[in-house]
């Protein structure tokens, strides 16, 4: 509306009367700005649509939170003093010294290969590149832990190492815990991970029966702990289901003076499982079960 429809006031109110008018209504606009204001008025990048102070959906949604890696409870020094041997499964140079790894050697009740390639899934990922990655994983958060990590093998050797010079190591490292990774190759079908426990055996250069009580402690640490990081189950292809199986004929085992236990994370050939173990993510999980598995053992 324009105030020029309004007849002008007579003769010389009019400036006067303007003024009164101004007088009043200014103090009532700047009281109104301010409440205006206050109450969220429009301003550039406050998220409000089209500049009419109604809010739009993403300035009332809630922020997303950070994405966290999951904590572990262990203090950072936990495992300082302790000495951890893990021992990748298999050698990815393996396949080019069929000769070297096929002889036999002693493991105490009998002789065996001194190793083997291990298996892959069905897309070629091999075992022996998937031990690596999550041994090599594990030691990082065990070192973060004040523990001494030492290697079987990081894939620089040529072949091997045999299984009796594995379960060396270990004892010369006098570690307090050894743990070998590996992957199963069962049929399609057959999913879940489980443990392999040293069977009491004495005979020849083997004798377990120091060793076969505190491994089955750390076997079962790492049962609980792998399963809570990975959500993967315990196979129920081995054994009674129950995820740990015990065997006496594994040199790794059989020779070993310290505690000492198998992991097999998956099946390889299976479809589903091998998505699991091909996954990068899944495999830093698993590398956090193993790491969990092992300082609960040492600190309980």
């Amino acid at each position: 509306m324009s105030y020029g429809s309004f007849p002008p006031p007579p003769g010389g109110r009019r400036g006067g009367t303007l003024a009164v008018v101004l007088a009043a209504l200014i103090p009532t606009c700047f009281a109104g700005w301010l409440l205006w204001s206050s109450l969220g008025g429009p301003e550039k990048g406050d998220g409000t649509a089209g500049g009419t102070g109604l809010p739009t959906a993403s300035s009332t949604s809630s922020p997303s939170p950070p994405s966290v890696a999951p904590s572990s409870g262990a203090p950072e020094k936990a495992l300082k003093g302790k000495v951890v041997v893990i021992d990748p499964g298999h050698n990815p140079n393996n396949h080019d010294h069929a000769a070297q790894i096929g002889r036999r050697v002693d493991i105490g009740t009998n002789k065996k290969e001194c190793d083997t390639t291990g298996t892959a899934t069905n897309s070629g990922y091999s075992e022996a590149s998937f031990t690596l990655d999550v041994a090599r994983r594990a030691r990082t958060l065990l070192e973060a832990r004040g523990a001494t990590v030492k290697f079987t093998q990081d894939g620089k050797k040529a072949f091997g190492p045999c299984v009796d010079e594995r379960a060396e190591i270990g004892n010369k490292a006098h570690a307090d815990a050894v743990v070998s990774v590996h992957a199963d190759g069962a049929g399609p079908g057959e999913r879940g991970f489980h443990i392999i426990l040293p069977k009491g055996v004495h005979g020849g250069g083997a004798d377990t029966s120091a060793i076969t009580k505190p491994s089955r402690r750390l076997g079962e640490r790492l049962l609980k702990t792998f399963t809570e990081e990975t959500g993967s189950e315990p196979a129920g292809y081995i054994g009674d289901g129950s995820g740990l199986n015990v065997r006496g004929d594994l040199g790794g085992l059989n020779l070993s003076t310290v505690p000492k236990v198998f992991i097999e994370c998956g099946n390889m050939r299976d479809a589903k499982d091998a998505a699991h173990l091909t996954d990068a993510r899944w495999r830093e999980g698993a590398a956090r079960g193993i790491a969990e598995g092992i300082t609960d053992f040492l600190n309980g």
